[in-house]
């Protein structure tokens, strides 16, 4: 790990070539274990997806305004429970078929096909039907009202993909080949290494926020480097083109470096939190994760991990998202290590002979899963020391990202560390707190009914009163039972190269590049 506040910009023992003429090189710290949008939550996913498929509607640039995509235009019935959209006619996918509504109902009835187990089919609402009424219609039924329904349908998971491709790879789709109607075209994929993207030749249809509709390179290659000053020495040397994967100590570094610019996107909601298996030994206790976010220096571990490029996180909602409630806010413990070791002491969790607490033969120690990468190796291992001062031990094991979410899946741990993308509180608390969502993403195997009955009455009201209490609600029940340890609200910068124009950080579920468009290469 590089000093705080200093970055070595020369390479560390990997080389790359140059980035051939007319090639984006898109430097990124992971790769996803396949891309296949209705099976994949992973940001490092999504990204790739974003330009391989498209979706019914677009999201803007602020982050809250949905835009066309496929769908030109569409209409809501008076009681919240009927959309129709109308396509486009001019849309192929990448194999040139024509793309129909035929081929929308096929993909988002597979994405919420209980055979598929897409880990998020909830995002789709409260599906009756999905049908379609002619070759440019599109019926969109839901048994009661889903207000959020068209911000989760400009998500890649709602993206539309070729039949005849998934039956003919199964399993692989996603994997060996994939086949949609995105500005970039699926050439292969080396794990680890390369995902390789060609022109959609014909592609003409980008979400209306772009000047050109069309893609403007021939070809973007997604390359992994994981170690960061190797990736950030790809930039400064023109091996790399573009990266959102920018290690937070180097951001300052990086304004210093000529041809080198950095852009935000200020609407964005991405937050790092441990969560905890409620139902497990040990974090099954309230007093225990209680005492671990009074333990933990928050303060302290965001300055160092991120470096400024990160808020810490006082609550389980970002304060600027729609949905967050401020008093849940105000109920969540502060930094206080003495008081984190009397209710332990009080709750009869004693120091035992190594200095770990035990209680009823039970020593307070568990075992946390993280996905590996830089950040959670510091934010795990800051959090590791502070536990350890009042006698609480956190074991970690990281796993590689092709693999950790087959681990996440599992019960095999007792916390977890994880950072998500999301637009308003409902849509958070929807992703990870519903008992049906249990183990996956419901990691915490949180099971509770009055939090369910809270989670309808948010995704079917028809007026904001009635959700905003509904999620304060819930915000104030998970912040009471200490749930998660929340870390930090993150940031989304975008490093560019000397030869890139016209690239603007988006950020819809992470993807900074989105859809790719109005990007070109100078040379």
């Amino acid at each position: 790990m590089a000093a705080a506040g200093a970055i070595t910009l020369v390479a560390t023992g990997e080389a790359f070539a140059q980035a051939p003429r007319n090639t984006m090189v898109v430097l990124r710290e992971i790769d996803a274990d396949r891309y296949d949008p209705h099976k994949v939550t992973a940001f490092a996913a999504g990204e790739v997806i974003y330009m391989m498929t498209d979706t019914l509607v677009s999201m803007d640039w602020d982050q809250t305004t949905v835009k066309p995509g496929l769908a030109k235009s569409w209409t809501i019935s008076e009681d919240g429970k009927l959309y129709t959209f109308t396509l486009r006619d001019d849309v192929t996918f990448c194999d040139g078929r024509r793309m129909t509504a035929h081929d929308v109902v096929y993909s988002l009835n597979r994405w919420i096909d209980p055979a598929t187990r897409s880990p998020v089919r909830w995002r789709a609402g409260p599906v009756k039907e999905i049908r379609a009424k002619d070759d440019v219609t599109v019926e969109y039924e839901l048994n009661e009202p889903f207000a959020e329904l068209l911000f989760q349908l400009t998500l890649y998971f709602a993206g539309i993909i070729d039949k005849n491709t998934v039956e003919r790879l199964g399993e692989n789709f996603g994997a060996q080949g994939f086949n949609g109607t995105g500005p970039y075209c699926w050439v292969s994929w080396t794990p680890r290494q390369d995902l390789v993207l060609q022109k959609h030749p014909t592609y003409n249809w980008g979400p209306p926020i772009y000047e050109n509709p069309s893609p403007q390179i021939e070809r973007v290659i997604w390359r992994v480097i994981p170690d960061p000053n190797t990736r950030m020495a790809a930039m400064q040397t023109g091996q790399g083109d573009a990266t959102q994967h920018i290690p937070t100590f180097a951001l300052e570094a990086l304004r210093r470096v000529p041809g080198l610019t950095l852009q935000q996107q200020p609407n964005y909601f991405v937050d790092f939190f441990l969560g905890f298996k409620v139902d497990k030994p040990v974090v099954s206790d309230p007093v225990i994760r209680r005492a671990i976010n009074l333990a933990v220096d928050r303060d302290a571990l965001v300055q160092a991990t991120f470096f400024g490029a990160a808020d810490p996180m006082r609550s389980l909602i970002h304060p600027s998202a729609p949905g967050f409630d401020p008093e849940a806010k105000a109920r969540h413990p502060g930094h206080d290590p003495a008081e984190a070791r009397r209710i332990l002491d009080e709750a009869g969790w004693r120091p035992g002979p190594d200095g770990i607490r035990v209680k009823d033969g039970q020593r307070a120690s568990f075992l946390t899963y993280s996905i590996s990468t830089q950040i959670n190796r510091q934010i795990t291992e800051s959090m590791q020391a502070d536990l350890r001062r009042i006698g609480i031990e956190m074991r970690i094991q990281m796993f590689d990202a092709t693999v950790a979410w087959g681990r996440l899946a599992t019960q095999e741990f007792d916390a977890f560390t994880m950072s998500y993308p999301y637009v308003s509180a409902t849509d958070a608390l929807n992703l990870y707190f519903r008992s049906e969502a249990a183990p996956s993403p419901n990691r915490m195997n949180w099971k509770n009914d009055q939090t369910d009955a809270w989670l309808r009455e948010a995704r079917s009201a028809l007026d904001a009163a009635t959700r905003q209490q509904a999620v304060a609600n819930i915000q104030r029940q998970l912040t009471e039972a200490s749930v998660w340890f929340p870390v930090a609200h993150s940031q989304l910068w975008l490093a560019t190269g000397p030869r890139v124009a016209g690239a603007r950080p988006h950020g819809v579920y992470s993807a900074a590049l989105y859809k790719g468009l109005d990007i070109r290469l100078t040379r």
